[in-house]
């Protein structure tokens, strides 16, 4: 699995850091979602597949899967 997070469209809701706290966090200066692993492995695929579903401005992308 291979991410990608868009920090121009991220609104900073931080729901991908409650749902993913181990590959995603947010910027402390302005909010918006920073990747802390941009490939995942498979133990940790539900929780960024359901992180990408709940963005609600669709900031996150699932490019790839194994």
């Amino acid at each position: 699995m291979e991410l990608r997070v868009d920090r121009e469209r991220c609104i900073g809701a931080g729901m991908c850091v409650l749902t993913a706290p181990g590959v995603f966090d947010q910027d402390t200066a302005d909010g918006r979602v920073v990747a802390l692993d941009l490939t995942p492995g498979p133990e940790r695929e539900p929780a960024v597949r359901e992180a990408a579903e709940v963005c609600p401005s669709g900031a996150i992308t699932i490019v790839a899967g194994d």
